[in-house]
């Protein structure tokens, strides 16, 4: 199982209904409000790096009001 945090950057006063709209979505297991430079931060997972970036990164980006992500993928050593 491939893990990943999706850093989300929001339009000012976007963050709770990103937070709601990005929770509903499947292969995510949470999603937060954060103070800092990010507004959102979700934990997200997949089977694979393909479906990670198919099923899953590709629809959080297409979530409304979001500016920007940056994904950091969980590595295990």
């Amino acid at each position: 199982m491939i893990r990943a945090y999706i850093l989300i950057q929001t339009e000012v006063g976007a963050s709770a209904s990103v937070t709601t709209a990005v929770r509903e979505l499947p292969g995510v297991e949470s999603a937060d409000d954060v103070a800092g430079p990010y507004d959102v931060i979700a934990v997200v997972t997949a089977h694979t790096v393909q479906e990670l970036g198919r099923e899953v990164i590709a629809k959080v980006q297409a979530v409304p009001r979001i500016t920007r992500t940056t994904t950091c993928t969980v590595v295990e050593f």
